[in-house]
């Protein structure tokens, strides 16, 4: 067997699978994604076998971009799981054949309680789509199987459509960014997304603060406390004013500078970088790097422009962004 044609075969009766789908699509998709969408109850998917594992994807893909739903395993709602469905839901059972018969066992209880069906099938006039409120017929599709009996094509197709009726359904709730992000809050997007400066930067006693009117050593003491490799200098009122960084006092250090003599105005810099604690960490990030000189400390102030941290490049790091 030449490996390398096989593959290709099964890519190319696959793809043709989904051609003859896309031609398929009619009033009754339509019909599906707007019954899920007025839907004021629970979104329950169901299917047994291979159907059953493209159900439960089906499931967390739209509950992942806007749409809650669940999966309901036939053999469990046989056994008392059916209590979950009530006249407010709508179930949408997945099967090949339309014949299965646990999922069809359980197709006259649901109906019993009121709940509408979307049936997906390749069988129009099989018992599921009997059941069904809404019928999607995917159609006779040729599997990639060489027995035309292994679920591969049809599981793909059935997936497909699974992922389009999400995807309308986000668009239609207008679900944005920030909504995934809320849903994602382990993944790298969602942090980017969400974390704000507030959330990583240093904060009360390990925030690294001196006076403008201290002396030079007391800002790098203060600066070795704190671990920071920077302080944040400020007036009176707790304003910003300058920033000393550890490289402020090497440069200095490296003139052969009596440095304890000089103020913390000749060392510090007058115009420094910040960034306000409700600014989004991912774009302080971008302001580190993005200069031509990359820094690696932020002072973090208020928005009445009171020094209230600082972000550190390492901790920006450190939560993955």
């Amino acid at each position: 067997m030449d490996i390398e044609s096989e593959i290709a075969r099964v890519i190319g009766i696959e793809i043709k699978g989904l051609s003859l789908l896309q031609e398929r699509i009619n009033s009754s998709v339509k019909d599906a994604v707007e019954t899920i969408y007025d839907c004021r109850g629970k979104i329950i998917l169901t299917g047994i076998g291979k159907s059953g594992l493209v159900a439960k994807k089906i499931a967390s893909t739209m509950s992942s971009v806007g749409t809650p739903a669940i999966f309901m395993h036939p053999a469990e709602g046989m056994h008392g799981d059916l209590g979950i469905v009530n006249n407010i839901d709508v179930v949408m059972a997945i099967g090949k054949s339309g014949e299965s018969t646990e999922l069809n066992s359980i197709l006259l209880s649901i109906k019993n309680a009121g709940a509408k069906i979307i049936g997906i099938m390749g069988n129009s006039n099989s018992t599921l789509a009997k059941y069904s409120d809404i019928v999607i017929d995917i159609g006779d599709i040729e599997e990639a199987c060489p027995f035309n009996m292994a679920p591969t094509t049809s599981s793909t197709v059935t997936m497909v459509l699974g992922d389009a009726i999400a995807v309308a359904l986000m668009k239609m709730r207008e679900f944005t960014l920030a909504d995934y992000a809320r849903l994602h809050p382990g993944g790298q997007l969602g942090k980017r997304l969400i974390l704000k400066v507030a959330d990583i930067m240093l904060k009360g006693k390990e925030n690294p603060l001196v006076r403008v009117s201290d002396g030079v050593k007391n800002c790098i003491l203060k600066i070795s406390e704190k671990r920071a490799g920077a302080v944040s200098v400020i007036d009176d009122n707790g304003k910003i004013v300058g920033v000393v960084t550890d490289y402020d006092i090497r440069k200095h250090l490296e003139k052969e500078e009596n440095i304890f003599s000089l103020e913390i105005t000749d060392i510090m810099n007058n115009s420094p970088v910040y960034v306000y604690e409700d600014e989004n960490a991912f774009s302080a990030l971008k302001t580190m790097q993005e200069r031509e000189k990359p820094i690696t400390v932020l002072p973090v102030l208020n928005r009445e422009k009171i020094v209230v941290g600082m972000l550190r490049l390492q901790d920006l790091v450190r939560e993955g962004l």
